[in-house]
């Protein structure tokens, strides 16, 4: 089970964050991989505020989780790989600029949809999976 590689090729992961009170925040993010770093930006996509819960809660607790997983009506394929890591928000600088360009490199809507916002980068302490 190659989980780094199944991780990496997934369009969509869950990005799981603690809030100030130990509520649990959960999120579908798109994400790149480069390594051990996994980044995610804040895209002008329709939002409420710039300000998000997930920002909040990686500046108040870095502890996060990224989940993606694969479900298929064959139980025999079903797969799921878990990235546990510390986070940070970046707003400027190399952080921001790798970010960018692997997240555009990845997804060709960042070709018409501004990205522009900070970008979530989480180092990964633990790879986990599973695979049937």
């Amino acid at each position: 089970m190659d989980t780094r590689a199944w991780f990496a090729g997934s369009p969509v992961a869950r990005l799981a964050t603690v809030a100030p009170d130990g509520t649990p925040h959960l999120v579908p993010v798109v994400f790149a991989v480069d390594g051990d770093v996994i980044y995610t930006g804040v895209d002008a996509k329709p939002k409420k505020t710039r300000r998000l819960r997930r920002l909040a809660n990686i500046e108040h607790n870095p502890a996060v989780s990224l989940l993606v997983d694969h479900y298929a009506p064959d139980w025999s394929q079903l797969w799921w790989v878990r990235v546990d890591g510390t986070a940070t928000v970046a707003t400027e600088g190399d952080a921001v600029r790798t970010g960018y360009r692997l997240l555009r490199a990845k997804y060709p809507q960042y070709q018409s949809v501004p990205l522009d916002g900070p970008v979530i980068v989480v180092s990964a302490t633990r790879w986990s999976g599973w695979h049937a």
